[in-house]
């Protein structure tokens, strides 16, 4: 049976589309993405599953937003939730109602620039002044520590001389983030029980 998976958003979601990408071409087959959730009204991300025939829904950040998030992904029926660019800090009991359900991908080679604070452009300003030669992509369980679960599968990627954030960041994303994070969903849907 296929697992239910929901993956949570903020922008414009590009890791999403490689994940309707990968399930549309087979990388992931012991799961299908059945809501796509979003903490920011108008994210492109809510259009992207709209193209794609997947329920979207905006929940709105605020006092009750993990009560409403856990209703909706209980009402789908979700088995794996796959965190994708999305930029809210889940609470430590939502994190243990999920536990080993929640996938995240960070854009460096943990235990390297993540934690509190690391997030999309800072990480790789952070590794570029660092001097670093080669970063990458790393797809983890979440817990209750920012970037500080389990490691599912990690890719590195050649840091080059002229590197900017941004430059880095698209490369990090079309040759690590975006081959690791579906083969780590279906890893995860195939291994559930």
């Amino acid at each position: 049976m296929l697992k239910k998976i929901a993956v949570l958003v903020s922008g414009g979601g590009t890791n999403l589309q490689a994940l309707i990408d990968a399930q549309n071409s087979g990388v992931i087959k012991s799961g299908r993405i059945e809501l796509v959730v979003s903490d920011r009204e108008g994210a492109y991300a809510l259009q992207r599953a709209a193209n794609a025939g997947i329920k979207g829904i905006y929940i709105p950040k605020g006092a009750d937003f993990e009560d409403k998030l856990i209703g909706a992904l209980d009402d789908a029926g979700i088995d794996v939730i796959v965190l994708a660019g999305f930029l809210s800090i889940l609470s430590e009991s939502f994190v243990k109602h999920y536990d080993r359900k929640i996938i995240n991908v960070h854009p460096s080679l943990i235990p390297s620039f993540c934690g509190d604070g690391f997030y999309g452009l800072k990480v790789h300003k952070a590794a570029l002044q660092k001097g670093v030669k080669v970063s990458g992509a790393t797809t983890h369980f979440v817990n209750e520590i920012t970037d500080g679960g389990e490691i599912i599968m990690q890719k590195a990627v050649c840091v080059a001389e002229d590197d900017t954030p941004e430059t880095l960041q698209r490369r990090i994303m079309e040759q690590a983030e975006w081959i690791i994070l579906p083969l780590s969903v279906e890893k995860v849907c195939n291994e559930q029980k």
